[in-house]
C-alpha cells in the first residue's frame, strides 16, 4: 500500500467514523478499489489504527464532556458521571468477549471480503430504516440499554455493519433520545479502541513491519484531521438529518458492492 492509498483511505475512515455508513465496510470497499493485496491480519491492523486515529479526534472533540466525566469520578458521592462510566463499562462486555474469544475469525473477514461488506450494508440500512420510524423522546440511556446496545456494537465489529448505525439506531428503537443516543454512541467506542492498541502492543501482535510504517502513518493523520472535521460537522447532521437518508445511501452502495463482487 503506497502513502497516496494510505491517505485516500485514511480520508473515508475519518469522514465515514461519524456517519452511520460503516466506515469499516468503506475501508475494505476502498482497499478493494485501490487494490490492496495485503493479508487478513495487515488488512486489520491497518483498520486499527485508522480507528485509532478517530478515537483520537473524537477526544478532542469531546474533550469538556470527558474532562467532566473523569473529574466527576473522583468525587466521593454517586453522581451522574459515575453511573455513565458504569453504563459505558456495560456496553464494552460484549465487544470485549467478542474479541478475546473470536479474534482469528474475526480478522479473516477483513481483507477484501466485498459480498460480505454488501450484505452487512443492507442490514445497517434495514436497522436505520426502523430506527427512522422511532418518535424522539427525552429518555437517558439506562443500564439495561447499555448491555443492549453494546450486543450491537459487538455484532458491528462485522465489516459493513455501521458501528455508530447499529448502536444508535439499537439506542432510539430503545426509546432513548437521539442527542443522548449519538452522544452515548461516540464515546462508548473509545475505551474499546485503546483497550485494543494497548492489548496488541504489549502482546506484539501490533507490527509495524509487516506494513510500510510511512504510509501508516500518513494514513494515521489523514484520518485523523478529516475526524476533526467530520465529528464537528457530521454529529449535528446525524442528529439533525433523517436516518432513512443514510439508510438509502447504504442500500445503493451495498448493492454496488454486491454486483462487485460478482464480477469480480
Amino acid at each position: 500500500m503506497d502513502i497516496i492509498d494510505s491517505i485516500i483511505l485514511g480520508i473515508i475512515q475519518g469522514l465515514t467514523e461519524f456517519l452511520p455508513v460503516s466506515s469499516s465496510g468503506h475501508l475494505e470497499l476502498g482497499k478493494a478499489i485501490l487494490g490492496d493485496n495485503s493479508i487478513p491480519e495487515e488488512s486489520l491492523l491497518f483498520t486499527v489504527v485508522l480507528h485509532f486515529a478517530t478515537a483520537l479526534s473524537t477526544i478532542v472533540v469531546f474533550r469538556k464532556d470527558i474532562f467532566e466525566i473523569i473529574k466527576g469520578l473522583f468525587k466521593p458521592a454517586v453522581n451522574s458521571d459515575h453511573r455513565f462510566a458504569i453504563k459505558i463499562i456495560i456496553s464494552m462486555i460484549p465487544a470485549v468477549i467478542v474479541g478475546v474469544f473470536f479474534e482469528e475469525q474475526l480478522e479473516q473477514l477483513f481483507g477484501s471480503n466485498i459480498m460480505l461488506v454488501g450484505c452487512m450494508l443492507l442490514v445497517t440500512a434495514a436497522l436505520l430504516f426502523l430506527a427512522d420510524k422511532a418518535k424522539n423522546t427525552h429518555k437517558k440511556v439506562g443500564f439495561k440499554d447499555a448491555l443492549i446496545i453494546g450486543v450491537s456494537q459487538a455484532i458491528a465489529m462485522l465489516p459493513g455493519i455501521s458501528r455508530s448505525g447499529a448502536t444508535i439506531s439499537t439506542s432510539v428503537l430503545l426509546g432513548n433520545d437521539k442527542t443522548k443516543a449519538a452522544r452515548f454512541s461516540f464515546l462508548m467506542v473509545v475505551p474499546l479502541i485503546f483497550g485494543k492498541i494497548a492489548k496488541d502492543v504489549l502482546s506484539g501482535d501490533l507490527n509495524f513491519n509487516s506494513q510500510n510504517s510511512v504510509a501508516i502513518i500518513a494514513g494515521f493523520i489523514a484520518a485523523f484531521i478529516s475526524g476533526l472535521v467530520a465529528c464537528t460537522w457530521m454529529i449535528a447532521l446525524v442528529k439533525k438529518s433523517k436516518l432513512s437518508y443514510f439508510a438509502l445511501y447504504c442500500v445503493i452502495v451495498g448493492i454496488i458492492a454486491i454486483i462487485f463482487s460478482i464480477l469480480n
